[in-house]
C-alpha cells in the first residue's frame, strides 16, 4: 500500500527519487526501497513525505486507490457515488455528513455552474460567509 502511494505521489509531483531523497534528507536508495516495498519509511520520514506531497499521514500510509484518482490533497475528499432517485433525491455518504456536521433537517444550498457542475453547501456556512462579507463591506465604508 504505502509503496504504491509513494511511487504514485512522486510521479504525480514529477520528482525523481533523487529529488525526493534530497527534499526529505534520506538516500535515493532508501526511497527506491520504499517504492519497491523492500522496506518502509520511519515515522519522521513519513511525516516529511506527507508534508512534501501535501497529503495526510493516514492517506500516505493507508490509501487504497480503487477508483484510480490517486491520493487527494489535504482537505479534499472523494466520498463515493450518490445515486439520484426518481424524485431527484440523493443520499449524502455518512463520512461526508459527519465531516461537515450535516444532520437530519439541515438546509443545504445547491449551487450550479454549467461548466463545472454542482456544489452542495450547508446553509449555515453561507450565513457565516455573508455575515463576514457584510462586516468587511461596512468596515471598508468607514
Amino acid at each position: 500500500m504505502i509503496s504504491m502511494n509513494l511511487k504514485q505521489l512522486r510521479k504525480k509531483h514529477q520528482y525523481t527519487q533523487e529529488e525526493v531523497a534530497e527534499k526529505i534528507n534520506v538516500s535515493r536508495q532508501a526511497v527506491a526501497k520504499w517504492e519497491k516495498g523492500e522496506s518502509i519509511p520511519d515515522m519522521a520520514s513519513c511525516m516529511a513525505l506527507a508534508k512534501l506531497y501535501d497529503v495526510t499521514l493516514d492517506d500516505l500510509v493507508n490509501h487504497q486507490d480503487e477508483v484510480g484518482l490517486g491520493i487527494a490533497p489535504k482537505g479534499k475528499h472523494l466520498f463515493g457515488v450518490a445515486i439520484v432517485g426518481e424524485r431527484g433525491q440523493i443520499v449524502i455518504p455518512k463520512k461526508a455528513r459527519d465531516l461537515f456536521k450535516i444532520e437530519v433537517g439541515d438546509s443545504l444550498i445547491i449551487l450550479g455552474d454549467e461548466d463545472r457542475g454542482l456544489a452542495i453547501v450547508p446553509e449555515s456556512y453561507t450565513q457565516k460567509f455573508f455575515k463576514e462579507a457584510l462586516r468587511i463591506n461596512e468596515e471598508d465604508k468607514e
